[in-house]
């Protein structure tokens, strides 16, 4: 259903930012407001909130049933069908709504080319609308923050599992087909993103999307992997080893393990995105590395594994309770390895960080 405190919120951003109405196309913002994970495909739909709080929902005949049960008692519901198009029924929608010719602003999830399509078909102002819901959503509620803490319990366990799994003479690819089972056993279905399992010289590479390289006999390989529980993401990162790491693996992994836990010690009353990064960064610069960090520290999790805030310079805003983000400093050593280790963040009421993820940090063989 539609969650009506969250939509008069969004109101009052409207009435601030002098818009008249946020249209919401399929996306984690559309979750947010009215619960409806729907595939994007070509077809229009998706709901939109007006500065007075009043919503006209967007429906194509084909997707009519699941929108109405997502969304429950909407006013208004501008249907079409296929062979019509569905600029007449947005054009419905917004006369609906008395929007017709005002500042109209879309989300991420509205094509390009339907925002043209609506441009040519009737009067009004577009206005980008992308970050009109970051701040509401960045600060989790106590419900939120639970499911967080049960989510990122699940990935937890996840790696505990793959520790145990993970052998020399797999490939890559072995291991990244496992991991949606070991989420399945824990009752979690829907990935968060695509896992990286990036081995040896791969590690390198912090987005790696391979997997045909074997796994070798002391060797190190990277796991970024994470879920959606109840539709709240995790997001974690372990190094792993197989056999014995040589002496500059552990020495580079000490760096991580002390950069991540002084990203997250930074989390603390007043401190500002650009903080974390710079707790985390400055030991990595210390220790000689820094030409091998070249990414922020952090970013938001919630719905959405990438959203507000970002753990990045220039990010001077200061933490809110209610806040989740990554603290995930790296150092990457290209054609040697790789290593990242990554915990999420919960930002307490009093202003301090509360760690989600709790597989050791301390250096881990496979199998033990």
């Amino acid at each position: 259903m539609i969650k009506k405190e969250r939509v008069e919120r969004l109101a009052q951003t409207l009435r601030e930012k002098g818009l008249d109405a946020l249209y919401i196309g399929p996306s984690t913002d559309l979750e947010y407001i009215g619960g409806l994970d729907t595939h994007p495909d070509e077809r229009v739909r998706g709901l939109m909130v007006a500065k007075d709080a009043r919503c006209f929902a967007m429906t194509p005949l084909l997707y009519k049933e699941e929108i109405v049960n997502a969304f429950g008692d909407v006013p208004f519901y501008a249907e079409w069908n296929d062979h019509e198009g569905f600029t007449g029924a947005f054009r419905r929608g917004c006369e609906h709504l008395g929007v017709v010719g005002g500042r109209i602003a879309f989300n991420d999830g509205v094509r390009a080319v339907d925002m043209l399509a609506v441009r040519d078909s009737m009067p009004m102002e577009m206005v980008n609308g992308v970050d009109l819901l970051a701040g509401q959503r960045s600060q989790k509620d106590d419900d939120e923050l639970e499911l967080m803490r049960e989510s990122s319990r699940i990935v937890d366990k996840v790696v505990a599992k793959l520790q145990k799994f993970i052998r020399p003479g797999m490939k890559e690819r072995d291991v990244a087909k496992k991991i949606p089972d070991f989420f399945e056993e824990e009752g979690v279905i829907q990935m968060s993103f695509s896992p990286i399992v990036a081995s040896g010289p791969n590690g390198s590479m912090p987005h790696y999307s391979g997997g045909e390289r074997v796994i070798g006999e002391n060797d190190i390989i990277i796991l970024d992997l994470g879920g959606r529980y109840k539709r709240y993401c995790s997001d974690t990162t372990r190094t792993l080893f197989t056999g014995t790491p040589t002496e500059e693996m552990k020495k580079i992994y000490e760096i991580v393990k002390r950069s991540q836990a002084a990203g997250e010690a930074a989390v603390k009353p007043g401190a500002t995105g650009q903080d974390v990064d710079r707790a985390a960064r400055q030991v990595i610069i210390d220790a000689g590395y820094g030409e091998f960090f070249f990414n922020r520290v952090g970013h938001g999790v919630g719905l959405a594994v990438h959203e507000s805030p970002y753990m990045i310079e220039g990010n001077d805003v200061p933490l809110a309770p209610g806040n989740v983000f990554s603290v995930e400093p790296g150092i990457y050593i290209p054609g040697k390895f790789g290593v990242r280790i990554e915990n999420l963040v919960a930002v307490r009421p009093d202003g301090s960080g509360e760690a989600l993820n709790h597989f050791t940090r301390e250096l881990t063989v496979c199998g033990d």
